[in-house]
């Protein structure tokens, strides 16, 4: 279904993306699940914590604190981003955002999918290994930014199915007016109030209130570092056991 939408907007996109879609169809093998099965009777996991938010709320900066924070407390601790641009499918989203390319709203959305199942192994192989991973944006971006555009919340859901769920989403909120006044703000895409009070919007219709936190961010990066790495660290002792999740 995916090739087929893709092949259908666009069709340039097909030599990127179907070699990543055919090595996600592998099955594991049943010695790897019996392995990380039993490595989690001795080893605790690491959590997956996502930051989202609004453009500029200072999501990219809060992570790499909290990053610092835990890795000088003596815990294992990885910074990861979406959209990744350094890999052949990030830097097609990448010229897309810049304004320096165009792809239909739902060619887009599933090279934004397919930028974080790349990951999804890296990601698991991570978590099981205990290493705790502070993710700037994660698929609730991807489906809050194309079902603003109009496309079916439904249908943005669809291809994020089966990806890690987050142990903790972390929603950073700004007023308009205290957005206005980051720097920096404009310069991409995305970057119009409208379309970013039309993007908050459709998290809050995402929001799950059992792993989901809202933080307001209009304050100092010293205190809402504090803040946030306390809800980190309170994940991270509470999941280490649990079994990982998936979306949707």
């Amino acid at each position: 279904m995916i090739l087929g939408e893709i092949a259908r907007q666009n069709r340039n996109l097909i030599k990127w993306i179907r070699p990543a879609l055919n090595s996600l169809n592998r099955s594991p093998t049943t010695h790897r699940v019996t392995f990380h099965s039993t490595m989690s009777i001795v080893q605790k996991r690491g959590a997956l914590i996502v930051l989202e938010g609004c453009d500029r709320a200072g999501k990219t900066t809060q992570c790499k604190r909290i990053v610092e924070h835990l890795t000088q407390s003596g815990r294992k601790a990885k910074f990861m981003n979406f959209p990744d641009r350094s890999t052949d499918c990030g830097k097609l989203i990448n010229s897309y955002l810049t304004n320096k390319d165009n792809f239909t709203d739902e060619g887009i959305h599933l090279l934004f999918t397919l930028n974080r199942w790349e990951a999804r192994k890296q990601m698991e192989q991570l978590l099981q290994d205990g290493t705790t991973l502070i993710v700037d944006r994660y698929s609730y971006s991807g489906v809050a930014f194309s079902s603003a555009k109009g496309l079916d919340m439904e249908w943005c859901k669809a291809p994020e199915a089966g990806l890690l769920k987050p142990d903790l989403v972390i929603l950073l909120t700004l007023t308009a007016e205290a957005l206005a006044k980051r720097g920096g703000f404009g310069e991409e895409r995305y970057e119009v109030p409208e379309f970013q009070r039309r993007v908050m919007g459709k998290f809050a219709e995402l929001r799950d209130d059992t792993y989901w936190r809202q933080i307001d961010a209009d304050k100092g990066q010293d205190e809402l570092t504090v803040e946030l790495s306390e809800l980190v660290l309170g994940t991270i002792d509470a999941c280490g056991h649990r079994a990982l999740g998936k979306l949707w």
